[in-house]
């Protein structure tokens, strides 16, 4: 297997001891952009995106085998796990949020607010009470690159919430430039929303009815916030250009991790959830580390 170096750089003492494996293992490549990757603890398998491509694939960790899991795909960018276990994508091509049923069939959440489509939802989380939360930047109407040329129909890119019972969906931030990651704190009384041209990540205060309240600038980078992840001590991992950084929770940067090509996103995974996956461009990147993911929302009731 291919390996590469292994480069974390220390930028503030806090980071003093976080590492891993002394080599990066590439376990695949040959993507056009390579996005959204989520693992499945059930299957031990990790999927991923091709936005360009239209397809998503599947790495076999028993076998490390990679082969196709859907295509075409709508364009799949963003996905994440529901607290069954069930794949929640955010497709450009459908201008869409959906979910993948355990007998394979898929169910729509969202594709319109105020019966205007959406742009073309990106990166989503889900939430231990079961609500769905999105961004909508407009990247997979720009052009056929990423989904399809179209009009925007609705007046902005937003931050969207989807409700687990009613199915109302609710924009709850429409103050972006073009959202992107986002992840929700531990305790999921903090809301953290990547804006890609601003080159910040916000932070939003989460109210028990799913209002968000503040919105301050948590951090800043020298490239665009692309996909965000949090360990289980609270810190912020964040793809931006070629580097995945780490946040403290009070908004220092202690240190990043350097790869070859620009990132976009990241996910914990493994027995033990101390394995990184980073999705690099033309790339899928693999780690093992000292540093634990954050607990699954099926594991916070």
């Amino acid at each position: 297997m291919e390996t590469i170096a292994t480069e974390f750089e220390v930028l503030d003492e806090r980071f003093a001891g976080v590492g891993g494996d002394d080599r990066i293992e590439v376990l695949h490549r040959g993507t056009r952009w390579a996005e959204g990757p989520v693992y499945f603890p059930a299957g031990r398998f990790l999927v991923w995106s091709d936005i360009p491509n239209d397809r998503m694939l599947r790495w076999d960790e028993m076998t490390g085998a990679v082969g196709p899991f859907r295509s075409p795909c709508g364009y799949t960018n963003g996905n994440t796990l529901d607290r069954e276990g069930r794949l929640v994508s955010c497709e450009h091509g459908g201008r869409r949020v959906t979910r993948t049923e355990h007998d394979g069939s898929i169910t729509v959440i969202a594709d319109r607010w105020q019966g205007r489509r959406f742009n073309s939802p990106n990166d989503v989380v889900v939430r231990s009470d079961g609500s769905i939360w999105f961004t909508d930047p407009p990247y997979g109407i720009l052009s056929d690159y990423e989904g399809h040329a179209a009009e925007q129909e609705i007046d902005g890119c937003h931050v969207y919430r989807a409700d687990p019972v009613t199915g109302e969906v609710r924009m709850v931030a429409g103050d972006f430039a073009r959202p992107n990651g986002l992840a929700f704190s531990l305790d999921e009384r903090r809301l953290y929303v990547a804006d890609t041209p601003g080159k910040h990540v916000r932070v939003f205060d989460v109210t028990d009815d799913g209002t968000l309240t503040g919105g301050k600038v948590f951090a800043e980078a020298d490239d665009g916030f692309d996909g965000l992840r949090l360990d289980n001590t609270g810190r912020i991992w964040a793809s931006a250009g070629t580097f995945v950084l780490c946040f403290d929770p009070d908004g220092t940067l202690i240190g990043r991790l350097r790869l070859p090509e620009s990132t976009s996103n990241l996910v914990f995974g493994g027995l033990k959830r101390n394995r990184m996956f980073v999705t690099a461009c033309t790339s899928l990147y693999s780690l093992m580390t000292n540093v634990t993911g954050a607990r699954p929302i099926w594991a916070r009731r």
